[in-house]
Parts: structure tokens; sequence; C-alpha cells
């Protein structure tokens, strides 16, 4: 399904770990067709439950060809890294894992990062949540991303309450969800970590490659055209 706002004709298609908690929060400001939870009974959960994340089909997205259409899109580096230590180590995802649980795999609930990455794949493999949270993100935005009338970056999200604003009549206030209070770097990883996301990642950034450079590609060769000479 579509997060749509019907009463004020706009659309969203959301991308796990790209602000979708905070996109939906806002969204929730100006639809009158859901119903909220007293302010201190709600979380995170709360904007999830209203609005659940789905992958594209395109036969969905094309019933709201006369919305405001708009996705939000994140560097997919720190998408992935934030991946681990919100899923994994802040809200303990791997700990109500059933195939870890039930000894189907052999694998830590509690990995190290370099770990973790280094068997990403085993962990998509074991985990639904985390599959969820890695899968690329053309799978809920589509593929074509000119389909949209606004892609935004996460460091832009203060300009969509603007937006939602100007399109509802109404105050819509950004307030960050789900932000993770741990950090992470490329550089804390050892390399075979870095290898492993350099290689998952590469065709992530070819299809965002309009909003974000690879800092993880290798730089190419340059060929040596001019005349050798000998150096004393």
């Amino acid at each position: 399904m579509v997060i749509a706002v019907d009463a004020h004709r706009i659309a969203y298609m959301a991308l796990p770990k790209a602000g979708c908690s905070t996109v939906k929060a806002a969204l929730a400001q100006i639809d009158p067709s859901v119903t909220l939870p007293p302010e201190d009974e709600r979380d995170v959960m709360t904007w999830h439950g209203l609005y659940p994340t789905v992958r594209f089909r395109p036969h969905r997205w094309a019933q709201y060809g006369g919305y405001w259409r708009f996705c939000v899109v994140r560097d997919p580096l720190r998408r992935l890294l934030s991946v681990y230590t919100n899923r994994v180590v802040e809200r303990r995802d791997l700990h109500n894992c059933r195939n870890i649980l039930r000894g189907r795999v052999d694998l830590p609930k509690d990995p190290d990062p370099d770990f973790f990455f280094c068997n990403l794949k085993a962990y998509v493999a074991a985990s639904s949540v985390i599959k969820h949270h890695v899968l690329p993100a053309w799978l809920f935005l589509g593929p074509d991303l000119g389909a949209y009338d606004r892609v935004l970056k996460t460091t832009e999200l203060a300009s969509l309450g603007e937006e939602l604003s100007a399109r509802s009549g109404r105050p819509v206030e950004i307030l960050r969800e789900n932000r993770s209070s741990l950090q992470l770097s490329f550089d804390d990883l050892g390399p075979e970590a870095q290898r492993a996301i350099r290689d998952h990642l590469a065709e992530e950034y070819r299809y965002l490659r309009d909003f974000y450079a690879n800092p993880l590609a290798e730089p190419a060769a340059v060929p040596c055209t001019g005349p050798l000479r000998r150096v004393s």
C-alpha cells in the first residue's frame, strides 16, 4: 500500500532507515483519517502502525498520479551503518530472531560491527527484520526516481515540514524520530568488513548517483600517456 494522505492528495513511499519514522509522524499531523493515541502513549512504533512500510508496486503507485508524490533517500553508507547501531545494538532485534534462538543458525545475537558486516548475508537470511532494513532502496522506491515530484535527502527534512504545511494549510513540526544515539563510522571497521560493505553498496550508490557520490569506490587507475623517460 502507498502511504497517502487523501485529504491533501499527498503520496509517500517510505525507505527504511531513511527518516521514515520522522516523515510518518509529520504526515499524521495533517491526516484527518488517523486517530492518534494520547501523546504520552506514543512511540516510534505508533507511526509504523499507522503507516506500514511496504515495497514498491507499479500498479499501486499508478493510482496516485494526481497526487503530490515524494520520497526521502539517505546516503547508503550511513543508512547501512545505522542498521547495526539502531537495530542490532539499541533495539536488540537479534535477541528476538527465531532462527538464532532455536539454533537453526549459529550466529551471535550481539555481534561486533566487523562480524556483523562480514556476515551480513547470513544475518539477512536469518532475520526478517535485518533483511527489511538492508534491502536495496529501489525495492521500496521503484526503478525510476524521476517518477516522484520531489526526492528529498534526509538532510532536507526541515523543508518537508514547510511543504506539507503549505499543502495542508496546517502547521507541521518535524521531530526526529528513532534517531540512534550511537555513532559508527566506516573507519571504525576492519579491512574485511569495509570490503564487504563496499561490495554490498556498489549497486546502491549507482541507483542514487544523482544524489550521492560513492565515497567507497576504488579510484580508477590513471594511464600514463606521456613519453617514458629514465630517472637517474
